[in-house]
């Protein structure tokens, strides 16, 4: 099975983000992509596995612990 290969505006779409904080998350390596060119791609899979990592707050910073 091949992996879904997602531009910049599918997957805004997908995560329900702006387009700038993706394009600010993929250019400081917060979030799994590849710069094709002047394009940027993800990989479906890999943004779902870094969506379910535990402490990321989804701009690659730890989340508050309680306590």
């Amino acid at each position: 099975m091949q992996d879904e290969i997602l531009d910049i505006d599918q997957l805004s779409r997908y995560l329900r983000v702006p387009k700038s904080t993706l394009y600010r998350l993929a250019a400081e390596g917060g979030i799994p992509s590849h710069k094709v060119g002047r394009h940027w791609r993800f990989r479906r899979e890999a943004v779902d596995r870094w969506l379910d990592q535990p402490g990321s707050g989804g701009d690659g910073s730890k989340a508050p612990s309680s306590g």
